[in-house]
């Protein structure tokens, strides 16, 4: 698998592709520049670019330029692959139906060092860190004050890819220059690379972090990051830090959540059209309907404006059917649904109704239940057919206000790629593992608000570790990060005795190898860089 346009960084430090990039809301638009009169670097076009990267899959809309060879460019697409790691080798999320190359694997927990989705996502982050690393090059004399801005948040959005090549892969490649010729990067620990990426996102006494220079919290433009990204990202890691070191960081966690919860964001909690808050981060005008409060990081998509099979194009149309309610889009892919532990979460007794999302939040008493299971069964039995297990019906292409979505296949909901209830819950862990384990009143009182903003009643005094790892599944599922709280709860691979039902591939559900909570370094990789040694296990 190679790198498309990124040869011709190396050997002419010349990019030949940029973006346009308007201060209107969504608005980013790939315009090809032609290679024949582009020598030069172009400081705004690779600076969007770059954000492009998050939403977008190469240089001529949806599909026909990709910035990655051998893979389906919309599988490329960098939420659609971490989504698919993320997502369906967890409790959360199964697929029937399809025969995408890597995903049969992908679902069984059976995949190899080629696995063509685990080296499509090794790649894509690579490429997004190769592109980072230019700019920067190219940047590194600038000292106006827009050059420093955009340093560091391409600083932040490096930290971003190299965060998830660490929590996927452990041990990468890694570099901060592009070089050309026979040039290998060297491997780096995950330790070392967690070391990097505090330096890099908060700094180490000695070294400042992008934090310094990024934009205060809801200052920069809608899309764009500020500081209040860095101190989110800076608490995830801290809260999984034990997983990537060894050694817990509970206190640091919950004080750069608390950084994120007083930064001046909010919790949406604006309702319209019948749509509770909840469902409105979901919807096709979640840029304007009150959304915008909570989102500190949207990967921004318009259906007029950018085209991608991977974005919120891929969240709607994949999981949904024709006969559910209207939700604003053409496609019906009949893919990604619900597992029946997923489903348990909102639903213990086992009596989820066979009703439409609308009747599923009444019944479960809780507007995140965004699950449809009319004519559709809730167990997902042997797996042969989308209706073996309910429906998400959590993104839709239909905007709060009434109004029509600018285009009727291709999505405007932007995805809410970071926003702060992960603080609350991040907050709400990290404080309860400091106690050892015991619930306190910062903890309960984090999680409740979570619960009173979902109207659901159940708010309890105290919780436990089990309550708090299974509210990370009510809040975000389907929302692509599954995965790490699992590992971090033990309960994903090796001696666990959580499971669910098609786990491993077994239809009552069995157990994974430890090595299985990580991914191999990619076959290709391997044979290309003599620097690397592989993950244990494969």
């Amino acid at each position: 698998m190679n790198f498309k346009n990124i040869k011709s960084i190396l050997p002419a430090a010349s990019l030949m592709m940029a973006l346009s990039f308007s201060s209107c809301i969504g608005d980013l638009d790939v315009k090809p520049i032609d290679p024949n009169i582009t020598t030069g670097f172009y400081q705004d076009e690779v600076f969007n670019k770059i954000y492009g990267t998050l939403g977008l899959t190469g240089q001529s809309g949806p599909d026909g330029d990709g910035d990655i060879e051998d893979i389906d460019e919309g599988t490329s697409s960098f939420y659609r692959v971490i989504w698919y790691a993320n997502q369906l080798t967890t409790d959360e999320t199964i697929i029937n139906g399809w025969d995408d190359p890597g995903l049969p694997s992908l679902l069984d927990c059976t995949w190899g060092a080629s696995n063509e989705l685990i080296t499509g996502l090794y790649y894509r982050l690579n490429f997004n860190v190769t592109l980072c690393n230019w700019f920067l090059q190219q940047t590194a004399d600038g000292t106006d004050t827009k050059t420093i801005q955009q340093r560091a948040e391409v600083r932040f959005l490096r930290a971003l890819n190299y965060y998830y090549l660490m929590d996927l892969y452990a041990n990468v490649p890694f570099t901060e220059e592009v070089k050309g010729g026979n040039y290998y990067p060297e491997q780096i620990n995950r330790q070392d690379l967690f070391q990097y990426l505090e330096k890099e996102l908060i700094g180490n006494g000695t070294e400042a972090g992008c934090v310094e220079d990024l934009a205060a919290p809801r200052s920069n433009t809608y899309g764009r990051v500020d500081k209040a990204a860095a101190w989110l990202l800076a608490a995830r890691m801290y809260l999984n830090a034990e997983v990537y070191t060894g050694t817990a960081r509970w206190s640091e966690a919950k004080k750069y959540a608390e950084d994120v919860i007083n930064s001046g964001y909010s919790l949406s909690t604006v309702s319209k059209g019948g749509h509770t808050p909840y469902q409105m981060l979901f919807m096709a005008d979640n840029d304007v309907n009150g959304s915008q409060s909570e989102v500190i990081l949207p990967i921004l998509q318009s259906g007029a404006m950018t085209q991608s099979w991977g974005g919120s194009l891929f969240l709607i149309a994949s999981t949904h059917k024709d006969d559910m309610n209207y939700y604003g889009c053409t496609e019906q892919w009949k893919g990604p649904h619900c597992r029946e532990k997923i489903v348990e979460k909102f639903f213990p007794a086992g009596d989820a109704p066979e009703v439409d999302e609308i009747g599923m939040i009444a019944a479960a008493g809780d507007d995140r239940a965004i699950m449809f299971g009319k004519d559709r069964k809730l167990s997902t039995g042997n797996n042969k057919d989308f209706t073996d297990g309910y429906s998400c019906a959590k993104f839709t292409n239909v905007r709060a206000d009434g109004l029509s979505a600018s285009d009727s296949k291709f999505p405007d909901m932007d995805i809410p790629f970071m926003r702060l209830a992960e603080a609350y819950l991040i907050l709400a862990e990290a404080d309860m593992r400091m106690n050892g384990g015991v619930s306190t009143q910062t903890a309960a009182a984090a999680v409740n608000t979570l619960r009173a903003r979902a109207n659901n009643p159940k708010q309890l005094s105290s919780y436990s570790l089990t309550d708090i790892r299974d509210e990370w599944a009510r809040e975000f599922w389907f929302e692509g990060r599954r995965r790490m709280d699992l590992i971090r709860f033990n309960s994903y691979a090796g001696d666990t005795n959580y499971t669910w039902d098609w786990k491993g591939g077994i239809k009552e559900g069995g157990s994974l190898p430890a090595y299985r909570e990580l991914l191999p370094i990619p076959t290709n990789d391997l044979n290309a860089n003599p620097n690397l040694v592989q993950n244990p296990g494969y």
